[in-house]
């Protein structure tokens, strides 16, 4: 937490006291040599299934696979020749960096981007790539938050330009020009639904729309396990969440920005949540049926409509997919979300008795005829009379489960239910 609140008076510093306009347009026109006016596609399935117009904006077709460039691209390109000369300095472990990153090459300036040590390897090599030989990568400490420090500690050191991942202007601006090609693409929109982290894509894209059309309605997006925009709502500001989930680690944070919150309490009509495994189910969704790769908040907009269906019930509706850069490597993490979300993947310790037959009686009597094993384990370390496993069972439709019980209860088997029980899920499985 002291992290967190340590960096604001430097990142904020005479913005609060003199705010400026956004100016999208403006911002649009700096950055048409340099970032993509990426597809604005109408979605048939999604649109059927949800009785309306749905729009996909592909930001995960961007230049660096995220719309985090506009907004870095747009604040470096506005820094006087002088700062330019110094460099720039940047905290993160994703897109933010590959931004900067490729921003830094075009714009012939030094830049030093800071990552945690733990950042995937994949990660840092794109960014070295969009770099291009322009910047210099340090990887430093276990959190971002520990990295951002150590950031900040060197920019002021170096006398360097600080660009912040959201809370700015400048980056607001920027991440608004998706708004700006939203409306030149489709002026009719009706509802734009977006996901929200930091807050500076719904900042910007908010502010330019509704001062196009007043009557648009926009909604926010957060996963479950990072609701940092909804309690900044429900505090009346800003404040630092003691934990979240990390998991969609494009849209979690523990704080909100103080511009970004301002905008978006101005802008937004309402703020939603969604849970990690519903996003989990909707990447696997797009991949497999629209051939779509998304990261984990890039599918943020698409995985809420469940939750506003009568909210998009007959109008022309955008969901901006804000990013594509999804690790190959997780894929397994996010299957397996996907399948304990919808009810198809369960954990139980089973007791065997110690007497023949007790395992082959549980594969054929206690297992369905299209229930899978996916894990078996044997825990017992000392006890002579009951043999405890672990046991992961995959259904292939989630009314099967009560009946599934009801037999292993009926056969005698000891079972203790892990999904239900987080403490025991975690430790175990």
């Amino acid at each position: 937490m002291t992290s967190v609140n340590a960096i604001a008076p430097y990142i904020f510093q005479n913005m609060t006291e003199n705010p400026v306009k956004l100016d999208s347009k403006a911002a649009s026109q700096r950055l048409a040599d340099v970032v993509k006016h990426t597809p604005l596609i109408y979605n048939s399935k999604l649109s059927e299934k949800y009785d309306c117009e749905i729009y996909l904006k592909r930001e995960d077709l961007q230049i660096v696979r995220s719309y985090k460039l506009r907004g870095a691209y747009n604040m470096i390109s506005q820094l006087t020749p002088e700062e330019l000369s110094r460099g720039v300095v940047c905290a993160s472990a994703g897109n933010h960096a590959q931004g900067v990153a490729f921003s830094c090459d075009k714009l012939g300036t030094k830049g030093v981007i800071f990552m945690p040590e733990i950042t995937p390897r994949q990660k840092v090599k794109q960014t070295e790539m969009f770099g291009n030989g322009s910047v210099e990568l340090v990887l430093v400490g276990d959190t971002f938050d520990d990295c951002l420090m150590e950031a900040l500690a060197y920019t002021k050191e170096h006398n360097m330009t600080f660009i912040p991942p959201f809370d700015n202007y400048s980056i607001i601006e920027g991440q608004g020009t998706v708004g700006v090609e939203i409306f030149e693409d489709l002026p009719g929109v009706e509802v734009v639904i977006m996901p929200i982290g930091g807050g500076g894509l719904a900042a910007g894209v908010g502010s330019y729309l509704k001062n196009e059309n007043p009557n648009i309605q926009l909604i926010g997006v957060e996963p479950e396990g990072a609701p940092s925009m909804l309690k900044a709502f429900e505090h009346g500001g800003p404040i630092t969440l003691p934990e979240i989930n990390r998991f969609v680690d494009g849209a979690s944070v523990k704080r909100v920005g103080n511009l970004t919150y301002d905008l978006c309490t101005k802008v937004l009509d309402n703020m939603l949540l969604v849970a990690e495994g519903k996003i989990c189910t909707t990447i696997l969704k797009l991949y497999n049926e629209d051939a779509i790769v998304v990261e984990p908040a890039g599918a943020l907009s698409v995985a809420i409509l469940d939750a506003c269906k009568d909210k998009i019930k007959g109008k022309t509706v955008v969901c901006v997919v804000s990013g594509g850069n999804n690790d190959i490597e997780r894929m397994q993490e996010i299957k397996e979300k996907s399948l304990l979300y919808e009810g198809l993947k369960h954990y139980f310790i089973v007791r065997f008795p110690q007497r023949p037959g007790a395992l082959k009686l549980f594969v054929n009597n206690v297992l369905g005829p299209h229930d899978d094993i996916t894990r078996f384990e044997f825990i017992k370390k000392t006890n002579k009379e009951n043999g405890p496993a672990l046991v992961g069972i995959e259904l292939t439709d989630r009314a099967d489960y009560d009946a599934l019980v009801q037999r292993m209860k009926e056969f005698k088997f000891e079972i203790i239910e892990l999904n239900n029980d987080k403490t025991l899920f975690e430790y175990l499985v």
